[in-house]
């Protein structure tokens, strides 16, 4: 009898474990920036720990000039942060919202929480320096 115990008691060792797994939720970091938008910000703010939103217009040099920066911030910081990309001129709600009048402003969202922003176009060191202390 003793012996059939100790097999029940491994068998629901397992399928404990098993149920553990499947409970976990697994955050998927993507590699490269996400298109936000007004419906679609708040939960892309509290899916990820750091959050990182640029927000900028087509028509925006400088946008221009940082959105390189951008696409490969998102893949270096892979698992650490999150980047995303909302058009100003397509989503004033949100631009409204947060008060952004010059472009481009990177806000910094952490725990979903914004805990910053970055107005201009900074060169990379610059940004990775800014970011690195929210990670």
């Amino acid at each position: 009898m003793d012996e059939l115990e100790e097999i029940k008691r491994k068998k629901m060792e397992e399928m404990k474990k098993e149920m553990d797994k499947s409970t976990t939720p697994s955050i998927d970091f993507p590699d490269k920036p996400v298109i936000i938008t007004d419906a679609t910000i708040d939960s892309a703010v509290s899916q990820y720990p750091v959050f990182i939103l640029d927000c900028w217009a087509e028509w925006c040099g400088p946008c221009r000039m940082i959105g390189p920066i951008i696409e490969e911030l998102a893949r270096e910081m892979k698992g650490k942060a999150v980047f995303g990309k909302l058009n100003v001129d397509q989503n004033m709600q949100t631009a409204n919202k947060h008060r952004i009048s010059a472009i481009p402003t990177l806000m910094i969202f952490k725990d979903g929480k914004l805990i910053d922003k970055l107005v201009g176009a900074y060169p990379k060191p610059a940004l990775v320096a800014k970011i690195q202390k929210f990670l």
